[in-house]
C-alpha cells in the first residue's frame, strides 16, 4: 500500500493529471521510490476505481483531452490512515546487491577488489547526486536526508570490504 500511499499523498497537495504526478514524483520523491508511470497510471485507476481519487477530464486549449485526479473524503480517510499506518511500520531493508558478497571468497582477490572499486565509484557517484540535491520543501527534506545517510554508510561498508581485501593480498 506504500504506492498507493505515495499518490495519495502527492494527489492531496492538489489535483493533478498523471504526467504531472510523474514529474512530482521523479522531482521530489525519487530517492523513495521506483514508481514507473505505466505502474502509476495502473494504481490511479485502481484508486478511482475504489473511490479514493476522482478522474475527470479536462481539454485545454487544442491539446488532448487529459484526466486530472482529485482525493475524494473516501480518499482523505485511506490516506489518513495508511500514513499512520506507514509511519509506525518497520520494514526491514534488504540489500540483494550483496548477495555477491556472501560469494566473494569464490573470485581471485584482485579482480574482486577491482569489481568492488567500480561498484564504489558508481555508489560514490549516487551519494554526490543526494548530496547536491536541491533543498526540499518541508519534510521532503528528509527523505534525501535519510537516502544520503544510507549512501554514506554503505560507502563505509564498502570502504571496510576493500581495506580487508587488501590486507589478505599483503
Amino acid at each position: 500500500m506504500d504506492r498507493e500511499l505515495l499518490l495519495l499523498g502527492v494527489l492531496r497537495q492538489q489535483g493533478m493529471h498523471g504526467y504531472q504526478v510523474h514529474e512530482f514524483i521523479d522531482q521530489y520523491l525519487a530517492s523513495c521510490t521506483d514508481l514507473k508511470k505505466p505502474t502509476a497510471y495502473f494504481l490511479l485507476d485502481k484508486l478511482a476505481k475504489a473511490g479514493w481519487i476522482t478522474a475527470e477530464q479536462v481539454q485545454e486549449g487544442h491539446r488532448p483531452p487529459r484526466r486530472v485526479y482529485r482525493l475524494t473524503e473516501q480518499g482523505e480517510a485511506a490516506y489518513q490512515r495508511l500514513l499512520r499506518e506507514n509511519l509506525a511500520a518497520y520494514v526491514p531493508a534488504y540489500f540483494i546487491s550483496d548477495i555477491g558478497v556472501a560469494f566473494l571468497d569464490d573470485v581471485p582477490g584482485d579482480e574482486a577488489r577491482a569489481r568492488l572499486a567500480q561498484r564504489r565509484a558508481a555508489l560514490a557517484a549516487e551519494l554526490e547526486t543526494a548530496q547536491a540535491a536541491p533543498v526540499h520543501p518541508g519534510s521532503l527534506q528528509w527523505l534525501v536526508e535519510h537516502r544520503a545517510r544510507h549512501l554514506q554508510a554503505e560507502l563505509d561498508w564498502l570502504d571496510e570490504i576493500l581495506k580487508r581485501l587488501a590486507g589478505r593480498a599483503a
